[in-house]
């Protein structure tokens, strides 16, 4: 087992993109009513994050069978460390207000691909 500097640094060597960024996993506390006194503060705080460019990607999670949201979802921001993820997390109004807890996973994203089609004469917005 390495460490995970080592890993990162292993990857790296390999030609792999190794961006470190940190995922934010969020989860209510209790009944999911409570979530929406809180949810236009946390839109409003996750757009800023996202104008910011701190917010690499964010949203809900649904069931396995994609049938049902229990009000889970993530957050993957861009940090310079794990303290700073922590303060981003805790300055969400969701979890400031103990309606959700959260857990932050250190993630390096190496592989993937990205495809944005944009129009200019109409509203339209892809992304692959």
């Amino acid at each position: 087992m390495s460490s995970w500097q080592q890993h990162i640094e292993h990857v790296s060597a390999k030609g792999l993109l190794a961006k470190r960024l940190y995922v934010i996993l969020t989860t209510p506390t209790g009944p999911l009513d409570a979530l929406a006194e809180h949810l236009g503060a946390h839109l409003a705080y996750q757009k800023d994050l996202e104008a910011r460019g701190v917010t690499f990607a964010a949203g809900p999670f649904a069931d396995d069978a994609e049938q049902q949201w229990s009000g889970e979802g993530m957050i993957i921001v861009r940090a310079a460390s794990l303290d700073e993820a922590r303060t981003i997390a805790e300055a969400d109004p969701m979890h400031r207000s103990g309606v959700r807890r959260y857990r932050i996973r250190p993630w390096v994203l190496n592989e993937g691909s990205i495809t944005v089609s944009v129009r200019y004469s109409e509203p339209h917005r892809r992304v692959d």
